[in-house]
């Protein structure tokens, strides 16, 4: 009976031991093969939306990629960067902040390219309906129109450009209420705190409140082109260029025109 518990224990002394092992082991190696990248995106708000979408379509190509969005105006993000943000991808709704950033270095070269249009259109409330063109923003009983800030939001910039095409600028200055990014603008208008609201026509396009009340001119502003580039103190370039690629595909065209952005 002696020799039987002795060996009985021998026996499961050794399964411990060989147990312990092969846990250990898989302790070390399994987080390995299921570790994940992640990839910080810093992008203009404008383009939240469509963002979104395109996230959840990759992370089922790639679910070992873990997409972070950073979404704000053109001009803070670029800022952010220029303080040492992580960033590994930045998607400007202008120019302006790209060659900023380009013109510092901070760019992987050869990584900027353009990725969508837009155009700047004209909002109100669905209940205003004494606002159909630009030039009646001049009219008195309008005391209130929302612009994203000119130096930092780019779709401010371009409405100030649309105001002196049509040379209203000076009128309705002291109408102006400034917003911190476009998004913003679209939030004045819906809750009518204001009378009208310079905005994209994606933005336009998200909100049941709110109508187009006129379509800014081509030659009313600046190209709207939102340019997007890898940085070049990314922690992921490889993953970020795969993300990259993934936005030119058809898949994420397809979903950026469904937001009513311009695609090539």
């Amino acid at each position: 009976m002696k020799k039987r518990h002795f060996l009985a224990f021998c026996i499961g002394i050794t399964f411990c031991l060989f147990s312990s092992y092969f846990w250990q082991q898989n302790l070390i190696i399994q987080p390995a093969s299921a570790q994940s990248t992640k990839l910080t995106v810093s992008a203009a708000i404008s383009l939240k939306d469509s963002l979104e979408e395109i996230k959840t379509l990759y992370q089922k190509k790639d679910p070992k990629v873990q997409i972070t969005y950073n979404f704000g105006s053109s001009g803070s993000l670029q800022q952010q960067i220029e303080q040492g943000a992580p960033v590994d991808i930045f998607i400007s709704a202008a120019n302006k902040q790209m060659d900023a950033l380009e013109a510092k270095n901070i760019l992987l070269v050869g990584s900027r390219r353009n990725l969508v249009t837009n155009q700047l259109v004209l909002i109100t409330s669905k209940k205003e309906k004494n606002i159909n063109k630009f030039l009646d923003l001049t009219k008195p009983g309008n005391t209130k129109i929302a612009l994203g800030e000119p130096n930092s939001v780019p779709a401010g910039k371009y409405g100030e450009q649309v105001l002196k095409f049509y040379k209203i600028l000076d009128q309705v200055k002291s109408k102006i209420v400034y917003a911190k990014d476009v998004r913003q603008v679209l939030t004045y208008v819906e809750t009518e705190n204001v009378n009208a609201g310079l905005v994209y026509t994606t933005d336009a396009k998200t909100s049941q409140q709110v109508r187009i009340a006129a379509i800014a001119l081509k030659e009313s502003h600046s190209p709207i082109v939102y340019p997007v580039a890898i940085l070049k103190d990314s922690k992921n370039p490889g993953a970020a260029k795969e993300f990259d690629k993934f936005l030119k595909s058809n898949a994420s065209k397809t979903i950026f025109k469904k937001y009513g952005f311009g695609v090539s």
